[in-house]
């Protein structure tokens, strides 16, 4: 039996054929781990949303608490109880 050896046209399309496909896998490729960077990131901003709900489903719940009320009056509008003093340190 003789074989036919392929013609340099033959080999030179099954070259650029892998060419394209090793480039088309290795774009692919890039556009996958940017999607996962994107993925990643928004997972983290959902679960920091999580926790900032979870804060103020708690301000909401705690709100009528007069120690949690007393703590938001001197820490936001830096009141202070009769007979309290403030010391602030400077550097």
């Amino acid at each position: 039996m003789k074989l036919k050896k392929a013609s340099l046209l033959t080999k030179l399309v099954i070259l650029t054929l892998l060419i394209g496909t090793a480039t088309g896998l290795l774009t692919m490729r890039s556009q996958l781990q940017a999607a996962q960077a994107d993925l990643a990131a928004a997972q983290k901003q959902v679960e920091e949303q999580k926790q900032v709900n979870a804060d103020l489903a708690d301000a909401v719940e705690n709100s009528g608490d007069p120690d949690r009320q007393a703590d938001l009056a001197r820490e936001k509008l830096g009141l202070v109880e009769p007979g309290e003093y403030v010391f602030q340190f400077t550097d």
